[in-house]
């Protein structure tokens, strides 16, 4: 067990890392070996510790999760599924006031169900939905701003990354924390719609709704008729796997791990009867081999970080810290909130989540919050850093792009700010009715 000074220590030397810029799975493989040494002065066991502790992470199945839910995504990503996505969605809400935009929440969501990787979406639609807004006259921060905003999805409903580093941190059931996240994520769509609808109401000409612009311009070639039978066969397809494999893993048919491996399957079955060559599935695998393996190695330096943090007595230390502080359990989660949106201006979602969940899930468990509502909670908050400045990534993913486009960052931030908002919302709405996480997870358990 650690004395104060020793805690300090590990503590000081992590912070120092991972703010000087050193990567994330460096900081967390330093910390923690200072840590083993701190306890037991003896290189060998330190050597040890850590070489046992990378072998009982990477034989666990569970670390074929993310690579195999990488996979399906991108499978489908690259065939066009994406691009039929929001076809399909932009014909049906053709009714609606600011329909593209609220086209491209809905197929962000839709798409989130097969990604769970937020840069993906935002990378496809920017290419997919901007020309689309463009050639209407939508507003380009709004336009931007939606694509922006929505690919947030990807990270919120499941299969999502964040739930399988988050479930693999805290020995949570990952089909669960997978579940649960589906209505807070509908939550978040219906609050961005509702959010575009009445700012299309209200400002006509920021979606392009001007008669004369109507008249001049056609339906998009995507909508073709006969061109979207085969985008309506392709999508129920998509949405048959999507079903498939989430339903699979909530009555318990399978394993998350084999519902990733079918997933994975069912994707390149789909890529290959839409035309993708076996050049164009190397290069998906090579793509999801080298977006996967940092993440695993995240993963293995999380465990020993997460086990050292246990050994040590610092978990329990801020355990006593905040329950002994006389602030009510509400009070100390708005502050772990302020934290995260505090570390979201500053590091990746990942990253955040490996260095405060070993330590704030103990003490949300000891303050009586459900373990899958405090999951939902934290993913939301920690999502709102992906819309805020400086690192805001979705932001620059957006503006990567569309090079051509010349637009500024600054220009994306503000107009992501209603977004943010939207998802805050929701965080409130989990914290006040932690039901709106946990009903449909308690379903799948009875």
């Amino acid at each position: 067990m650690f004395d104060a000074s020793q805690m300090m220590i590990v503590i000081g030397v992590l912070l120092a890392l991972v703010l000087s810029g050193v990567h994330i799975a460096i900081s967390l493989g330093i910390t923690s070996a200072l840590g083993i040494y701190l306890m037991q002065p003896d290189i060998e066991v330190v050597k040890s510790f850590v070489s046992n502790t990378a072998y009982e992470s990477l034989r666990d199945y569970i670390f074929a999760v993310i690579p195999l839910f990488m996979l399906m995504g991108e499978f489908l990503a690259k065939c066009g599924a994406a691009k039929d996505l929001f076809a399909l969605v932009n014909r049906g809400t053709k009714w609606l006031p600011g329909r593209l935009g609220v086209a491209t929440v809905f197929a962000n969501a839709i798409f989130g169900f097969v990604t769970g990787v937020s840069i993906a979406a935002a990378a496809a639609f920017s290419r997919i939905a901007w020309p689309e807004m463009k050639r209407f006259g939508y507003s380009r921060q709004f336009s931007l701003a939606c694509i922006a905003g929505s690919a947030c999805l990807g990270m919120l409903i499941p299969p999502s990354v964040l739930m399988i580093v988050w479930g693999v941190l805290t020995e949570q059931a990952i089909g669960q924390i997978f579940i649960a996240g589906v209505i807070p994520g509908f939550l978040v769509v219906g609050a961005y719609t509702i959010y575009i609808v009445i700012a299309a109401k209200r400002d006509p000409a920021m979606v392009g709704e001007d008669k004369a612009t109507q008249d001049r311009l056609t339906l998009s070639s995507v909508e073709d008729e006969a061109h979207m039978k085969e985008v309506f066969r392709s999508t129920m397809m998509v949405a048959g796997l999507i079903v498939g494999v989430l339903g699979g893993i909530w009555l318990g048919f399978f394993t998350p791990t084999e519902g990733a491996g079918v997933g994975a399957a069912a994707g390149l079955a789909l890529a290959l009867a839409k035309g993708m060559k076996p050049k164009d599935v190397f290069d998906v695998v090579l793509t999801v081999g080298r977006t996967a393996a940092p993440l695993l190695l995240l993963l293995v330096m999380a465990n020993l970080y997460s086990r050292v943090l246990s050994m040590t007595g610092i978990t329990g230390a801020a355990q006593q810290f905040f329950l002994n502080s006389g602030l009510g359990a509400y009070e100390i989660l708005a502050i772990m909130v302020l934290i995260w949106f505090i570390l979201g201006c500053i590091i990746d979602s990942v990253s955040i989540i490996l260095l405060t969940v070993p330590v704030f899930a103990p003490i949300a468990n000891a303050l009586g919050f459900d373990p899958l509502a405090f999951a939902i909670i934290g993913i939301l908050a920690i999502e709102t850093g992906l819309l805020t400045p400086p690192f805001g990534i979705l932001v620059f993913t957006v503006k990567a792009a569309l090079p051509q486009e010349n637009v500024s960052v600054g220009e994306i931030f503000r107009g992501a700010i209603p977004f943010w908002i939207c998802l805050l919302a929701v965080v409130v709405i989990v914290t006040i009715w932690p039901q709106t996480a946990t009903w449909l997870p308690s379903l799948g358990r009875s």
